[in-house]
């Protein structure tokens, strides 16, 4: 039994740690919020999880060090926004021998840096793993098969962590490809916007899966130019995510994209979706990643005409439909990077 500490107490880190707590391992969960510590405590539900019960052995409170304090692992689960915020907050109080794996799915806006680049960055004593795949928080919680893939440096910690995480309902593969696990995880978001839009807009199956496989390539091209092996994005943590992303309705990506094919403004659209919708946080990193390294990504550079440039929905297909004649595999790229343990 492994003592672990869960780092928000959103959706995903609400249902990680019942999924945790189900393996038998003892969780505690940290919010930010006294006030939503307090409401968990009384009610053993998360507001956004309805009638899934938190069992009344499960810790929560807004005080980290306290919830941090013992724990043999620390998952990170918080928007990638705040991810630098509080991982400056964890290493206050942060011990070496503490494993510390990111939940979270982004890309610093200003750094291009990954989630793991960060926590390496402010904890570099400290072994940093990263979860990632097909796996929305609804099912989890639920106990629905999931399988995802964790992502770290050293296979011996990458084969504790699998262990830990492992249970009925939940298979983890072990990948060495840090870079390319975290940006498929981070850009099929992007992705899914688009394909949210091709929805709002009623274009029908075609329409999505033209979106979902261009989008998949132009996501390999910015990973390998990063790093990334591009078998990774062929994997759960690319194609995997990607069609689960573009396809659920427990997806906010997708459904924010639905409102904007139905019209509504980014702003309109983030209100009305009501959580944290990471795609919009990296779409303009992810094109800005692209003209770094000089590549063609129309899709996410649709996306940000739509999202920041009031471009419309439909505007932005008949901009993809109307580029220049090309050749389908022009596109096609080597694979540089092959990576492997440590």
């Amino acid at each position: 039994m492994k003592k672990i500490a869960i780092v928000g107490a959103g959706t995903w880190g609400t249902a990680l740690g019942l999924m945790l707590h189900n393996n038998g391992h003892k969780v505690s969960i940290w919010t930010w919020r006294e006030e939503e510590a307090t409401e968990m405590n009384k009610t053993h539900e998360n507001k956004n999880l309805k009638d899934i019960n938190i069992p009344i052995d499960v810790e929560i409170s807004s005080d980290l060090e306290r919830i941090m304090s013992g724990k043999d692992i620390l998952v990170v689960a918080v928007p990638s926004v705040a991810m630098r915020e509080n991982l400056k907050n964890i290493a206050r109080y942060i011990t070496k021998e503490q494993i510390v794996i990111i939940a979270s799915k982004g890309i610093e806006e200003n750094t291009f840096m990954t989630m793991t680049d960060i926590a390496s960055e402010l904890m570099p004593e400290n072994e940093i793993a990263a979860l990632s795949g097909p796996s929305h928080a609804e099912e989890v919680a639920k106990g629905i098969p999931t399988t995802c893939v964790i992502t770290t440096k050293k296979k011996l910690i990458a084969k504790l962590l699998q262990d830990t995480f492992m249970g009925e309902t939940f298979r983890v593969y072990i990948n060495p490809d840090m870079v390319g696990v975290e940006l498929g995880g981070a850009l099929k978001n992007i992705i899914a916007l688009a394909a949210g839009m091709a929805d709002g807009l009623e274009l029908g199956d075609n329409t999505k899966a033209a979106l979902m496989t261009r989008g998949l390539l132009e996501i390999t091209k910015i990973g390998i130019a990063m790093g990334g092996d591009q078998r990774t994005f062929y994997g759960l943590t690319g194609f995997g995510d990607l069609i689960v992303t573009c396809n659920s309705m427990h997806s906010r990506n997708r459904r924010m994209g639905i409102l904007l094919g139905k019209g509504y403004s980014m702003k309109e659209a983030l209100a009305e979706v009501k959580m944290v919708v990471e795609g919009v946080n990296s779409a303009r990193t992810a094109y800005n990643l692209a003209q770094k390294f000089d590549l063609d990504v129309p899709i996410i550079e649709a996306v940000n005409k739509v999202l920041f440039e009031n471009v419309g929905a439909k505007e932005m297909v008949n901009m993809l439909m109307q580029r220049r004649k090309k050749e389908e595999l022009t596109d096609d790229i080597e694979n540089i990077n092959h990576v492997d343990w440590k």
